[in-house]
């Protein structure tokens, strides 16, 4: 079994060897920049521990963001673009760059709203107003939508997300993609999403992804989560 130096030792390769969002602060004019948290590293806890989010942040997110800006050394003019834009269109770009922009893009997207779509325990609202009929009208009940949510995250083979999105039959739907792949790739409006990559709970939780989709419940930002559905 490793031992806990050997385990971050293990994470740090493992972001640095990733192959290679309009997010405040998250670009400037010669590519994409990694966001600051918009919280200490510890604020999620018991939740989220601060050694997983420094790990999550400072390595796997900024190899995203460094692999995004080389892969589009070529296309100075992508750098400069919103990173939803990006993600949008990448298939608009040359076919041999398109994964590494499909798979960073991706992620450097993703993660720049996962942190925003949390917040510290007794911070983040709840559901309420327009988010919440949504919601019931979707699911039945909040409990229902957190049911339906938990299973998506944890049915999700291998790597990757778990989505409320808005709906096409109804107000919202739950959806999954693998890997860093994200809904606004076949024109899907995002609100919420979780990582079930397994550095966003390893170290904490083990193989025990359905105790971390729970824990991660406590700190979800329905705040944030109400003024993407409110710009829907």
């Amino acid at each position: 079994m490793l031992t806990r130096r050997e385990m971050l030792r293990t994470s740090a390769a493992v972001a640095t060897t990733i192959a290679i969002p309009r997010i405040a602060g998250a670009q400037e004019a010669k590519g994409f920049t990694l966001p600051k948290l918009p919280y200490a590293v510890e604020a999620l806890e018991p939740s989220i521990d601060a050694e997983t989010m420094t790990i999550h942040h400072t390595k796997h997110h900024q190899a995203y963001v460094d692999n995004l800006n080389k892969a589009l050394v070529g296309q100075p003019e992508w750098l400069s673009k919103p990173i939803e834009e990006v993600v949008a269109n990448y298939k608009k770009l040359p076919e041999a760059i398109q994964p590494a922009v499909r798979n960073n893009g991706g992620g450097h997207l993703n993660h720049s709203w996962f942190w925003q779509m949390m917040a510290k325990p007794g911070t983040g609202g709840e559901p309420k107003g327009e988010l919440l009929k949504a919601i019931d009208a979707s699911f039945g009940t909040l409990d229902g939508f957190k049911k339906e949510f938990l299973n998506a995250g944890l049915t999700q083979f291998g790597s990757g997300w778990a989505w409320l999105v808005v709906g096409k039959e109804k107000p919202l739907a739950i959806a999954k993609t693998p890997n860093q792949d994200s809904p606004l790739m076949d024109g899907g409006k995002v609100l919420l999403g979780c990582d079930v990559w397994e550095h966003a709970y390893y170290l904490k939780y083990r193989n025990l992804r359905a105790k971390y989709l729970e824990a991660w419940f406590a700190v979800v930002n329905w705040n944030f989560v109400a003024e993407l559905h409110a710009k829907k």
